[in-house]
């Protein structure tokens, strides 16, 4: 079976496992105080152009959200987001549990633009009755989305701003941001996404790493205590250095955006052969994740050679799959997969 139905299917870059190897005997400072993590921090806030920022390593994605969350919000206040968002819809309730309401805004597309960030905030606060209602305070994004579409910079930039007018934290799930920045026609950059957002995390997870989020806390606001935080949320891993070993060993010598773009290629190389032969994508995603229409017969053949996740419902014959490639995913794979979409033969 081959798989493409997520982007966390492999271990690590062979990189990440021969530094562990190199290291393994080695004593070191617990709790990420160690050498390691703390010269991952400087590569990172280099790549960021953000000398000031803070920087955290977590482990998993929803640790991250999580924890970020709910240590920048009051009792009181919610966190916006697209109704698709994976805080949403695929975290099991976490921000609730914490006591924090997730905020759902309509999209088509996985993203929320500025207009519908400020009319919540409107709305709230036009409302005679604001006390009674949970006050939006937050605004979540990923990029990539769900739904593997970007931002522009023009976006962020207008999210940006309609949340300094509105006093609202700007925070980005970057679990796949790798990917989003290197996908075709981004005008994204680290650097701009450290400049627009209050706090971001860089996903090690699904780009080459074992497990592993790296958060970056630009707003010197939110830096106070945050590790009190990740300690009282079981986040605070006692061997810290397995995370900055492969931090420092992702943002050495491009090998994080280099990673990004093989699996964007690859995903790229597929949504050719399905448009080329006549199938219709459900979103515009230049990322990692396709999302192409199939029929159940089709979706039936495929399913003996590859595993892929099938995403939605169209109607009784058809449904919106999902292929998803990743840093390790290999080019005979994609090879494989393209020339048995094109024996479907769909082509008019």
């Amino acid at each position: 079976m081959i798989r493409f139905e997520n982007d966390y299917a492999e271990g690590a870059h062979r990189r990440i496992l021969e530094r562990l190897l190199e290291t393994n005997e080695e004593q070191s400072a617990g709790y990420g105080m160690d050498e390691y993590s703390e010269r991952a921090k400087m590569l990172i806030k280099d790549a960021c152009d953000a000398p000031s920022a803070d920087v955290h390593f977590l482990v998993g994605g929803t640790q991250t959200n999580t924890i970020l969350i709910a240590s920048v919000l009051r009792p009181h206040q919610g966190v916006i987001s697209a109704h698709s968002g994976h805080i949403a819809v695929h975290e099991t309730g976490a921000i609730e549990a914490t006591g924090h309401k997730v905020l759902i805004l309509p999209s088509e597309d996985g993203k929320i633009h500025a207009e519908q960030v400020r009319r919540v905030h409107e709305e709230h606060w036009n409302d005679p009755t604001h006390e009674h209602i949970v006050q939006p305070a937050m605004v979540y994004l990923s990029n990539p989305t769900e739904l593997g579409t970007t931002y522009s910079r023009t976006e962020l930039e207008e999210l940006r701003k309609v949340c300094l007018d509105c006093e609202l934290i700007l925070m980005m799930d970057g679990a796949r941001l790798g990917y989003g920045l290197a996908s075709e026609g981004s005008d994204l950059t680290l650097a701009d996404v450290a400049r627009l957002c209050d706090v971001f995390y860089i996903g090690g997870t699904k780009i080459g790493a074992l497990f592993g989020e790296a958060v970056v806390i630009t707003n010197p606001a939110l830096k106070k205590d945050f590790r009190y935080m990740i300690k009282q949320r079981g986040g605070l891993l006692a061997k810290g250095r397995i995370l900055g070993i492969q931090f420092e060993t992702l943002f050495q010598d491009g090998l994080y955006m280099e990673l990004s773009k093989h699996a964007v290629d690859a995903a790229i190389t597929i949504r050719a052969a399905f448009e080329n032969n006549g199938f219709e994508m459900k979103y515009d995603s230049k990322t990692n994740q396709q999302f192409p229409i199939l029929r159940n017969d089709e979706i039936e053949k495929l399913s003996k050679k590859y595993a892929f996740h099938t995403w939605e419902k169209v109607n009784e014959t058809e449904s919106v799959v999902r292929f998803c490639t990743s840093w390790s995913t290999k080019v005979e794979h994609v090879r494989a997969l393209v020339d048995d979409i094109e024996s479907l033969k769909r082509r008019q």
